[in-house]
């Protein structure tokens, strides 16, 4: 291990951790380490062996009890010579006394379990062009117009909204407060935010990122099938091709049920584990988790 070091990670590490991550087949989102970097500019670690990159992990702080595992890969010309664990190691230091989730790949899982992570749900990815015939594509249709649609909802653009009220609707999906990292998840050039809107309440909401593959929504989150449908439909239109990927946690058989009537495939897999009991979430209401690689 002589000559092995590990420090934050540099803007060009990040890239090559996203590089990395592609070639893995995870598809993160071309800008998702700048929402990271905005919200926890040490949630990225890398390590070197003589000055050369080596492994990567991401080991990112929400509020101040949730953290979030990923990015975790050793380059394969150092796999094997216990780099990665200690960068491993290094990640769960920096996230000591906080519950902590990640996504595990079924490979890993049994590894994860060792470390004392408890699996709670699976999160599938599906993917395709979203079809508009079937059950899926009417439920879809009666809500997508950008005025009022059936039952007084609207689709609007989320930037079109105060953002305490989105802060406060993804509050009820995720374990802590993120703010900052909401905020540039959102913006970042390229993305398209979306919410439902009813009365002046939100009841859906959803982003879909650019990917070197298919682009990626999450999160989605909706009160009913029916607007979660017109949400992933609208969003899709945002895309180069209308491709897209959604990360459906089978916690919410309806949102399985959704994008399967939608036409989506499933093309991975990877279970959300967590250090402790999961967290009280509004599972039925998640349609799709915002990133395997970031929570």
């Amino acid at each position: 291990m002589t000559g092995f070091e590990i420090t934050g990670a540099s803007a060009a590490d990040m890239e090559l951790m996203r590089t990395w991550a592609d070639a893995e087949g995870w598809n993160p989102g071309d800008s998702d380490r700048f929402a990271v970097a905005v919200a926890d500019p040490g949630g990225f670690l890398i390590g070197r062996v003589d000055g050369e990159p080596a492994a990567c992990i991401s080991a990112v702080r929400y509020g101040s009890g949730f953290g979030f595992i990923g990015f975790y890969i050793a380059a394969p010309a150092f796999r094997g010579q216990g780099y990665g664990i200690r960068l491993w190691d290094a990640g769960m230091e920096r996230l000591d006394g906080r519950l902590i989730g990640l996504d595990g790949v079924v490979e890993q899982q049994d590894n994860y379990r060792k470390s004392g992570f408890v699996h709670a749900w699976n999160n599938v990815r599906h993917e395709g062009r979203p079809q508009r015939s079937g059950a899926g594509g009417r439920a879809a249709a009666t809500g997508s117009g950008r005025g009022p649609g059936a039952g007084g909802v609207a689709v609007v653009d989320a930037a079109a909204l105060p953002f305490g009220l989105l802060a406060a609707y993804d509050r009820r999906f995720f374990p802590e407060p993120r703010d900052s990292f909401l905020s540039a998840w959102t913006a970042l050039p390229g993305r398209t935010a979306l919410a439902a809107v009813r009365d002046g309440r939100i009841e859906g909401f959803g982003v879909v990122r650019p990917c070197s593959g298919a682009s990626r929504i999450g999160p989605l989150y909706a009160a009913t099938p029916q607007i979660a449908a017109a949400l992933l439909q609208r969003l899709a239109e945002h895309t180069p091709d209308g491709v897209v990927a959604v990360d459906v946690p089978d916690a919410n058989p309806a949102a399985t049920e959704l994008v399967t009537g939608l036409g989506l495939v499933p093309t991975f897999e990877a279970a959300r584990m967590y250090t402790g009991p999961a967290p009280d979430l509004e599972l039925s209401g998640l349609y799709g988790v915002t990133s395997l690689e970031l929570g």
